[in-house]
Order: structure tokens, then C-alpha cells, then sequence
């Protein structure tokens, strides 16, 4: 029996090379990688499944984080991209802050800058809700490298001290380097691939402002009373759920439900000092909420909240829109709703 099943597909591997051949390159062609990523679309997802408080309130609404998603850039989904209406495509350069920048260190970045969002969601909701929220360690990260500076540094290290000196936040290592003179060369201490690296740096002058020629971004961890717990996927990532994370966990802490029984999303970030800041992609995380049968969306104000305006015109969405600036604008303006 097996020796028929063998002799069946011997003969048609020889009866049928030249028509297997054609598919097997084709199928090499079709997942062979580009230099883009291709969105296809928006959708939005209930943060309130990724945050635990405990003993939290509960709402009759949901707040739900407004996504893009996106796939890495195939010749296959690449040519769908100029098909399929809803699918665009960005250049990976678009992503890069240099010549050396890998698809992991723009994967990092995005890993980064989520956590960092996290740290500021917690940092801003519990102060916000005036419950005990202290920081207990602070992690910088290199996450870009400049063409126009040399440097030893990679995207990736953690930085560990300067000359020997250990610090709390981004503004005390420029501080420092403010004393060295340009030109000069520090000892970084960085961790690198889980090993401790001393790596010498020349100093910079930009601006008046010495600098290493790098980009950092700190990660704090915070002891919260009472805990919270952020849990997101692994294939998340990005800064711009630190709006709706904050306002999901302010929610959980206080006794009023401040999502008045609707399904609110939003998109923006948020610094330790409880600012939004603008995202991209608005328009796909607009049409996403609505999509998603969203009440209301809140957004940046400024220069995503016209652009907000005007995909509600062009697209005939019925969802309502509202600008904030901070968290604070944030609470007040949904709670208003409800009076």
C-alpha cells in the first residue's frame, strides 16, 4: 500500500516538476519581504480586559482603545494593498531615524513606547484619583541613533550611568552632560544583549545643549495602593492607548462612573503630567470606532481633532467627536455628559 502511495506521487512530481516549480516560486515571490508595512484598517477593543485594580468599581460602559492594524509588507500584500481600497501602505524608512535602524529596533521602539505610556497611565490615574502611587525604579532606553553623530550607542542598550553616575530621568543624564565640554568623551555603562558594557562617547553640541546624538525614553515602575495590573498583547504596541489606559484605570479607582453607560473610545498619548499629545492614523481609528458602534470618540486636540472633523464629513459618520488636551479635560468633559 505504501509502496503505491509512493509510486502515485513520484509520478506526478515527474509527470507535474514544471507546474510544481511555478508554484513553489510563486509562493517564494508572494511572502518574499518589502520595505513596507501595509494598514488595513481600524478597529477598537475594550481596554478594560488588559487592567486589573483591585477591589475596582464597576461601569455600565466600556472604554475601548481605537487601533490600527498593520502588517509587515509582503510582494503578495503589498500588490493587494493597490486592490483592496481599504489597505495603504508606509514605507518602513518612514519609521526609521536612521540609516542603521533594523525592523527589531522599530519593533522595540514600539515595545518601549508602550510601556512608557503604561508608566504615565498609571502615574497620572492614581494621582488624578489622589490613591497612593510611588515610583520605585526608572529604566532609559537608546531608542534611535542619529547619521549625524557618531556613536557607540545602539538602539536597544539600557543605559545604566554616565562617568560612573547613576540617574533618576532622562533630564538629569543632560544635565550632567551639560558640564562636560564639547568634544569630550564619557563612559557610558550600558546593558546590552543582558551584558554590562562600557562604551566610550563623544559629546555634541546642539543648540547650545550638549547631547549624545541619541534619543531616550524612560520606563518607570510604580507601588500603587491599591494594585493595578496592566496585561496587553505581545503584538501591541505604541504610545497612543495611554488616553483611554488612563481614563479605564481612573474609572476602576473612583466610585462615579464616568463612562455614563457608553461606549466610549479614543485614541492619544499621555505624558507623566496627564497631556495629551497627537497620534497618527486618526483616520483609521475613526472609522474603527464606528465600526464598532461607538458612542463617542475622543482625540487630540488640535491638529488631529480637524483632521477628525473632517473624516466625519467626508465619511458621513455619525459618531460624536470631542477634543481633549489632558486627562483632567478629559474627566470633566465626559462627566458633564452625564449631568
Amino acid at each position: 500500500m505504501f509502496k503505491k502511495i509512493y509510486n502515485s506521487i513520484k509520478n506526478f512530481i515527474i509527470e507535474e516538476y514544471k507546474f510544481l516549480i511555478c508554484m513553489l516560486f510563486f509562493y517564494i515571490v508572494c511572502i518574499f519581504p518589502v520595505n513596507y508595512y501595509i494598514v488595513i484598517g481600524g478597529g477598537i477593543s475594550d481596554v478594560s480586559e488588559r487592567i486589573e485594580v483591585s477591589d475596582a468599581t464597576e461601569s455600565k460602559g466600556s472604554f475601548n482603545i481605537s487601533y490600527v492594524s498593520e502588517l509587515k509588507g509582503t510582494v503578495l500584500t503589498y500588490l493587494l494593498s493597490y486592490i483592496i481600497p481599504s489597505w495603504d501602505r508606509e514605507s518602513i524608512n518612514d519609521y526609521k531615524y536612521s540609516d542603521e535602524d533594523s525592523y527589531d529596533d522599530i519593533e522595540f521602539r514600539g515595545d518601549i513606547d508602550l510601556k512608557s505610556a503604561n508608566s504615565c497611565a498609571i502615574k497620572t490615574a492614581y494621582s488624578l484619583a489622589n490613591e497612593k502611587v510611588e515610583k520605585i525604579s526608572s529604566s532609559i532606553y537608546v531608542i534611535a541613533t542619529f547619521d549625524e553623530y557618531e556613536t557607540g550607542l545602539k538602539v536597544q542598550d539600557e543605559l545604566i550611568s554616565i562617568d560612573g553616575n547613576k540617574f533618576e530621568n532622562v533630564n538629569q543624564y543632560s544635565d550632567y552632560l551639560q558640564g562636560v565640554l564639547s568634544g569630550e568623551e564619557v563612559e557610558v555603562e550600558v546593558l546590552r544583549n543582558k551584558k554590562k558594557n562600557i562604551i566610550k562617547c563623544k559629546v555634541y553640541e546642539s543648540d547650545g545643549r550638549k547631547i549624545l546624538g541619541v534619543a531616550l525614553q524612560i520606563v518607570n515602575e510604580y507601588e500603587t495602593e491599591p494594585k493595578v495590573e496592566i496585561k496587553f498583547n505581545s503584538s501591541e504596541s505604541g504610545p497612543s492607548g495611554g488616553l483611554v489606559t488612563t481614563l479605564e484605570i481612573y474609572d476602576q479607582l473612583v466610585d462615579a462612573d464616568i463612562t455614563n453607560g457608553l461606549k466610549i473610545a479614543g485614541t492619544g498619548t499621555v505624558d507623566n503630567n496627564g497631556n495629551v499629545g497627537s497620534i497618527g492614523g486618526v483616520r483609521y481609528k475613526l472609522i474603527g470606532a464606528e465600526a464598532g458602534h461607538a458612542d463617542l470618540f475622543l482625540v487630540p486636540a488640535g491638529k488631529n481633532y480637524k483632521e477628525a472633523l473632517k473624516v466625519k464629513k467626508e465619511k458621513r459618520l455619525d459618531i460624536e467627536i470631542i477634543s481633549v488636551s489632558t486627562v483632567l479635560e478629559a474627566v470633566e468633559k465626559l462627566q458633564g455628559i452625564g449631568e
